[in-house]
């Protein structure tokens, strides 16, 4: 049995792991979609994570195909209501930044895609530091009181933006960022821990991290001299920290409490991030049904404070 979590003050109940939608229709077509959503729905999870824009950025790609392959998997299985569903604004070709009038227009076209008529947790992709503050909580807020939004999120934005957006939504009593999602995993932990880790604390905020298996490295496959045939392995992703010493440390730190515990590499590395303070839910994905059950293991498994010293101290 899952124990499902609070996402910070909202009503919202979030099992531990959030599946990530951005393989859907991109390294994975819609039956092998649907099979990995069956799949982590049956073993308990029920938090989707997608945006507007994916995965436009990759050739042959449109933006918006995994909302649309979410959305006919929740019709197909009729259970939108145990499902929390997640989704971005702000990076799809056709509404590009946080302008009002273009959060109102992506929000509408989000839903139709979805196939829902509310969202549960809406993020801001990338903030627009072209737009205050003040009009993009105030759009926000209008699709909440609208009841379009549920809940409201923040990713890819500067501490001293997130501190001002939450002030001003307090100030004058509209709806506040709820979570954060940043990018925070075991090779990527200085754009979180620090200022931004400081206002998820003081502000009660969740966070639900991407890139929790630093894009499939954290799995142990990518090494130096190591030919890995997948879309993933490309500079900056998967592939870019094979070459650091830290990557490799924490590859050895993984590699010991996972040989330990007889548990896969990337069990280890999720739940560490799921044992950080301010974590709610690593946000992990599977592009077959096979990577799966080393995400849900996750479910399962509580590290212990030796065992998260010695892979913290290998990030360091």
């Amino acid at each position: 049995m899952v124990t499902l979590r609070p996402l910070a003050s909202s009503d919202l109940l979030v099992s531990p792991l959030c599946l990530g939608g951005n393989v859907f229709g991109w390294t994975a077509d819609e039956a092998g979609s649907f099979a990995v959503l069956d799949a982590y729905h049956r073993a308990g999870g029920n938090f989707v994570d997608t945006a507007d824009a994916y995965m436009y950025h990759f050739p042959g790609n449109e933006a918006g195909q995994s909302e649309t392959i979410i959305g006919k998997w929740l019709a197909a299985r009729r259970n939108r209501d145990d499902v929390v569903v997640a989704t971005k604004v702000g990076d799809h070709p056709r509404f590009k930044g946080l302008a009002p009038a273009n959060i109102k227009a992506a929000a509408e076209e989000s839903l139709r895609r979805l196939g829902t008529d509310r969202i549960d947790l809406y993020y801001t992709h990338f903030d627009d530091e072209s737009v205050p503050v003040e009009d993009i909580v105030t759009a926000l807020d209008d699709l909440v009181k609208a009841g379009k939004v549920r809940t409201l999120g923040a990713s890819n934005i500067s501490p001293e933006r997130l501190a001002a957006s939450l002030a001003f939504s307090d100030r004058e009593g509209l709806a506040r960022y709820a979570a954060l999602q940043p990018q925070y995993n075991l090779v990527s932990r200085d754009t979180y821990e620090g200022e931004r880790r400081d206002i998820v604390r003081r502000e009660g905020l969740a966070c639900v991290p991407y890139f929790a298996l630093a894009s499939g490295f954290l799995t142990g496959k990518y090494r130096p001299g190591q030919t890995v045939e997948n879309i993933r392995n490309l500079p900056g992703l998967a592939g870019g920290y094979a070459d650091t010493e830290r990557g490799m440390k924490v590859l050895a730190a993984l590699e010991e409490v996972a040989t330990a515990r007889g548990v896969e590499m990337a069990t280890v590395a999720v739940a560490w991030l799921a044992q950080q303070p301010t974590v709610t839910a690593p946000i992990a994905s599977a592009r077959t049904v096979g990577q799966l059950p080393a995400l849900l293991a996750l479910f399962d498994l509580r590290l212990s404070d030796a065992e998260r010293r010695t892979l913290t101290d290998a990030s360091a």
